[in-house]
């Protein structure tokens, strides 16, 4: 990477055009692996590498980005930029300090160093599972790991390295019969080694699809109206993650584009509901020890027993509202500007037994994994699709069923949820926002909501 006295001048350079100024430098490298088909229609390598430098200015943003870590070329680049934020000659000290993160996430086996074939040859085998009945039609694997190394200089007088390792594995399967075609998914993956391996086995990983996705094959439609229904912990956090998590990123807050606007200290859920984003979690996918402004990862209480108690704010955000930023400053590379993003956004588990939330049910449905969804954060309005889901009669799991949808408004269930579980699971995913995509996290217990509007077939 690039010299740090350089970083420094460059930094020198911008700082003196506005009111605060950071710079970003990151250095890449990627591998991918595709499996479809059967065999492996692609495998890339690459290494990228870039700085970000950021000027903020009366709250306005000027940036610039270059892939050319040249001392001369930051440094031209430096004072292009701080033509177009001065407005007059400032000099100001900076105090460059080396921060330390209180998290130290621990890297048992680096992908790089493992051979490739042994990396091929694992989807080979979990596209051989998949393939356990003549209806799979279609088995889709891709395997990634990242290796990502970041510097951080900030006007504050921080500055903070890191490196970032991420491994992902995901199955797609589509099956059909008599014109009906189903298709499941299973996801791995976090801030982690090849370790991550020895926890979430790859294989079970393929069979859980191909079994979910023949059994959906067979499933009953499910019923349409309203009704009760149970969400698992297996189901993965989507619905927290889109019916509250956007709406909780402080620029939407801010900008009143969120149902919470104007709502800090409100009761927004009911009070078995407490929300945290957490990128201090060991191995998961939205974790890191600094953000990508160089604030130390944090635990942030968002929701306590439903009430609103924060933001998730970055830097420009916290000195709008004149509060501290909560390490929630993120980007997916250096040619991004950061932006106030969620890391591993979870309920914390409550304290019914999941097997008794089940049981306290007459008739309703229970959603063991969530499909896609989406949500408009200005009114909360949402609508989700159930991947695996099943009837609950007379307190028990009974047939499954299939083609179901949930549709609701995320403050109005928030606070209609009565019973919350003891446990907590996590799915993963890539969130996209201003057409940036960062890792994240999503956790759920399981949770019952008395009421919601379930489409399916009209009994």
């Amino acid at each position: 990477m690039i010299d740090q006295t350089i970083l420094e001048r460059a930094l020198k350079i911008i700082s003196s055009a506005g009111d605060y100024a950071d710079i970003y430098v990151e250095e890449k490298t990627t591998l991918q692996i595709h499996l479809e088909e059967g065999r492996i229609e692609r495998l890339s390598t690459g290494i990228d590498s870039g700085a970000g430098l950021r000027i903020v200015k009366d709250f306005k943003t000027f940036y610039a980005h270059t892939n050319d870590l040249k001392g001369n070329s930051i440094i031209s680049l430096a004072q292009d930029l701080s033509k177009l934020a001065i407005s007059e000659d400032r000099e100001r000290t900076i105090s460059i300090e080396k921060g330390i993160s209180p998290v130290n996430f621990r890297i048992l086996i680096r992908p790089e160093e493992l051979p490739v074939e042994k990396k091929t040859a694992m989807l080979v085998e979990a596209d051989r599972i998949a393939r356990c009945s003549p209806l799979i039609r279609q088995v889709s694997i891709t395997y990634g790991d990242t290796v990502k190394r970041i510097k951080i200089l900030n006007s504050s007088g921080r500055f903070v390295e890191d490196e970032r390792i991420y491994i992902t594995f995901v199955i797609h399967i589509i099956a059909s019969q008599d014109g009906e075609l189903q298709a499941s998914h299973e996801s791995i993956g976090g801030l982690t080694g090849f370790e991550i391996f020895e926890r979430e086995d790859p294989f079970i990983a393929a069979e859980k699809a191909s079994k979910r996705v023949l059994m959906m094959l067979k499933a009953r439609k499910a019923p349409a109206g309203r009704m009760p229904v149970v969400i698992g912990s297996e189901a993965g956090g989507t619905m927290i993650h889109e019916a509250i998590g956007h709406g909780l990123e402080a620029d939407l807050a801010q900008n009143g584009l969120s149902v919470f606007s104007e709502k800090k200290g409100q009761k927004v859920a009911s009070e078995l509901i407490t929300v945290i984003d957490d990128a201090t979690l060991e191995g998961r996918r939205g974790s890191f020890r600094f953000d990508d402004e160089g604030t130390v990862a944090q635990k942030t209480v968002l929701v306590e027993k439903g009430v609103l108690k924060n933001f998730m704010y970055d830097i420009v955000t916290s000195m709008k509202d004149g509060v501290n930023p909560t390490g929630n400053g993120r980007r997916e590379s250096y040619r991004h500007k950061p932006i106030p993003r969620m890391t591993n956004t979870l309920i914390a588990p409550g304290k019914d037994s999941p097997e008794d939330i089940i049981r306290s049910l007459e008739r309703g449905l229970f959603v063991k994994k969530m499909g896609g969804g989406q949500v408009n954060t200005v009114t909360g309005d949402f609508v989700f699709e159930v991947q695996e889901g099943y009837l609950i009669e007379k307190g028990r799991i009974s047939a499954p069923v299939r083609g179901a949808t949930l549709t609701g408004n995320g403050p109005e269930v928030l606070k209609s949820i009565d019973m919350v579980g003891s446990d907590l699971g996590f799915s993963i995913g890539t969130c996209g926002k201003d057409s940036q995509g960062v890792p994240v996290s999503d956790g759920i217990p399981t949770v019952r909501i008395p009421e919601m509007v379930v489409g399916g077939i009209q009994q």
